[in-house]
């Protein structure tokens, strides 16, 4: 089991931080040899779930997801989004905050708690360090432009 936290700082209101990471379709762009697919209807809410389909041939795996929490931001108040990895293979929840900064910007606070089956415990500290650059990458792209 690996947890991590990633912490950014986006030039965008919290509003349009908020739309890019909750647009879980775009995520597919940022994460090599991923595509998603939402498996119910707009708008998301909890009880949302889609699913991440990742790897080539035999080597895919599905990373179904679930909305648990939703706040989207407020006047004033934070956005919060907690989802609950429901897979065979890869389990556990990731959970992120869209806070205002200064100037008009947002601060991004994203927390992963990510385990592998099969995987032994030898191979957390590995784990730890391609998922926070993974995640870490796909924030920074989903924040861009």
């Amino acid at each position: 089991m690996v947890l991590f936290v990633l912490e950014r700082v986006s030039r965008h209101s919290v509003a349009e931080s908020w739309r890019r990471l909750t647009d879980w379709p775009r995520h597919a762009d940022v994460v090599p040899l991923t595509r998603i697919t939402v498996r119910t209807p707009a708008p998301t809410r909890e009880g949302t779930v889609f699913v991440a389909r990742s790897g080539v041939g035999p080597l895919a795996f599905d990373d179904p997801m679930e909305v648990v929490a939703w706040h989207p931001p407020g006047a004033g108040t934070p956005g919060t989004c907690r989802l609950v990895k429901r897979g065979t293979f890869v389990t556990g929840w990731a959970e992120f905050e869209v806070h205002p900064a200064e100037n008009g910007g947002s601060r991004v606070v994203w927390r992963e708690d990510l385990s592998v089956r099969l995987l032994p415990g030898r191979a957390d500290r590995p784990l730890g360090w391609s998922a926070r650059w993974m995640f870490g990458r796909a924030v920074d792209g989903l924040l861009a432009g």
